[in-house]
């Protein structure tokens, strides 16, 4: 166990010190407040642009922002968040497969598995914390500035995406396993989404897939229910701990 708290501490402070902790919480501040300023200056933003729009016979009416347009922003900002997230986090096994560090752990007598473990726990943690970080920046200032009791289902909606990232997490990890490189790692994580992302245009597969929860904004406005999540949480639950099952088992065959 001793091994095992050692390594996972040796996680974080390198996270730490390469700088990707400043870099994701500048990064989900930015976000947070993005969010409602975005739809603060949008009237304004509207303002600038009536003269010339008028110019071309186009007239601008009023506009009134509240805190679904915020929130819009929001669901628009978080997938960047997410890809950055990802692209920072490719390389978090294949980077120490060129270094040789592992071997030098594994020979000192840490099990695989929790090298896998250790892995996967810093990830969720730190997608966690950029998460909803971003989520709670945005969800107080839309207070402050108007009233988020205009949209319905707020955490939930939110959960879906987060859970959505927890996945992403997994599949990372598993793609880990068995390539060699962070570039290649991405590219497999962005295929295997958009293979997802495809195959969601059949209608009667779209609830079925994981990327059926990018759409959990329509809870906002109601325009979808609970229910209509249901199976896609179950799949995405069931494909996640695959994942992680999948992951220890190829890296305990792993020549390292």
């Amino acid at each position: 166990m001793k091994q095992f708290t050692g390594y996972l501490q040796k996680e974080f402070l390198e996270i730490i010190r390469s700088g990707k902790l400043t870099i994701l919480t500048l990064l989900s501040v930015l976000f947070g407040i993005m969010n409602p300023l975005f739809a603060k200056l949008t009237p304004w933003l509207m303002q600038l642009m009536s003269e010339q729009l008028s110019e071309a016979g186009m007239s601008v009416g009023e506009v009134s922002v509240d805190a679904m347009t915020s929130w819009t922003q929001f669901y628009k900002n978080i997938p960047i968040e997410l890809i950055i997230f990802i692209v920072i986090f490719s390389g978090i096994l294949t980077t120490e497969y060129l270094k040789g560090t592992l071997t030098i752990v594994l020979t000192k007598g840490l099990k695989r598995w929790k090298v896998i473990v250790s892995k996967l726990i810093t990830m969720v943690v730190m997608w966690s914390y950029c998460f909803w970080l971003c989520y709670f920046i945005t969800y107080f200032y839309n207070s402050y500035f108007w009233s988020n009791n205009i949209a319905s289902h707020l955490f939930f909606s939110a959960f879906c995406i987060y859970l959505f990232g927890i996945w992403i997490c997994s599949l990372i990890i598993l793609a880990s396993t068995f390539l060699k490189n962070s570039y290649a790692v991405l590219v497999s994580t962005g295929v295997i989404v958009i293979i997802s992302y495809i195959l969601g245009m059949l209608p009667q597969l779209s609830e079925y897939l994981p990327t059926y929860l990018l759409s959990s904004s329509s809870l906002l406005t109601n325009a979808l229910t609970i229910n209509s999540f249901l199976y896609s949480i179950i799949i995405i639950i069931i494909l996640t701990t695959l994942n992680i099952l999948s992951s220890v088992i190829f890296f305990n065959k792993k020549s390292v």
